[in-house]
Parts: C-alpha cells; sequence; structure tokens
C-alpha cells in the first residue's frame, strides 16, 4: 500500500514534508488494514465480526471499534447487517489477505538476519504497515536467493 517517495539523485526527497506526508497516510492506512485483518480472523473463527469481539480482540472501546469500522465501510472494505456482524467485501478480503502475506515476508526476513520468531513477529506487527512495494519485492528477492531459489 505504501508508494515509494520520489527522490533526487542523491536519494533524498525533494520536498521534506514528503517524508512526513506518507509517514501519515501510511499510519491511518495502518489502522484500516489490522482492523479488516481482525474482521477476517473472527469471521473465520466465528461465522461473523461482531463490534464488541473486534473493540476487545483490538484493545480498544467500543466507540473506537464502530468509527474504524465506519471508515471500513466509507472505503467499501467492509458492510454490516441489522442484529448481526461486520463482513468484508471482496475488496477487504482482499486487503486482508494482502497485509497477511507482507506480514510474513516481514517476519521471515527478520528470522533470516537472526531476530527470534517471538520478536519477530512482534517487530512485523508495525514494520508490515510501512514497507513500501519495492522493498517488500527486495525482501522476497533476498529470502528466495537466501533459500537457494534465485539471485538477490
Amino acid at each position: 500500500m505504501t508508494e515509494a517517495i520520489q527522490t533526487d539523485a542523491a536519494g533524498a526527497a525533494p520536498d521534506p514534508s514528503a517524508r512526513f506526508s506518507q509517514a501519515r497516510a501510511a499510519q491511518s492506512m495502518a489502522v484500516l488494514e489490522d482492523y479488516a485483518e481482525m474482521i477476517d480472523d473472527l469471521t473465520a473463527e466465528m461465522g461473523e465480526a461482531r463490534i464488541t469481539d473486534i473493540a476487545a480482540r483490538m484493545g480498544v472501546t467500543h466507540p473506537t471499534a464502530t468509527k474504524a469500522v465506519a471508515r471500513l465501510k466509507r472505503e467499501g472494505l467492509a458492510n454490516s447487517r441489522p442484529y448481526r456482524g461486520v463482513f468484508l467485501t471482496a475488496a477487504g478480503t482482499a486487503l486482508a489477505a494482502r497485509v497477511r502475506a507482507r506480514h510474513r515476508v516481514v517476519v521471515d526476513l527478520l528470522v533470516a538476519v537472526g531476530v527470534p520468531n517471538e520478536t519477530a513477529e512482534l517487530d512485523a506487527e508495525g514494520l508490515e504497515h510501512h514497507v513500501s512495494e519495492v522493498t517488500l519485492r527486495a525482501f522476497e528477492a533476498f529470502l528466495d536467493a537466501a533459500r537457494g531459489g534465485g539471485a538477490a
């Protein structure tokens, strides 16, 4: 989800505010991604994701979870039914799958460079949302090469 910032020949962003703008956008998207992933998990486990369960698993208040779900709905990533839970749309399910795949790549890279698995899982939870597609592809190429599947 994170887009690469255009840089000059020295590798610096031409507008310093672009870095901060990108970080804020990534953080905002990270929240949506976490909620989409949680809703997908709860749906797989319980058949639906109720706001109460979402709030409990995310460690937030009911109003906070409600606000996040409303945003998912506005973005076309989820819908809800009266007296039922929240369900991801096809786009929301695809988002959750992409987040899981990114998480796995980041964990695998961290473990490959010597980070203990439990720490890698925790650290990946934040890193996964801020890794650009370019960086993620480089991670995948590195891992593939390390596994003997090709050149990095």
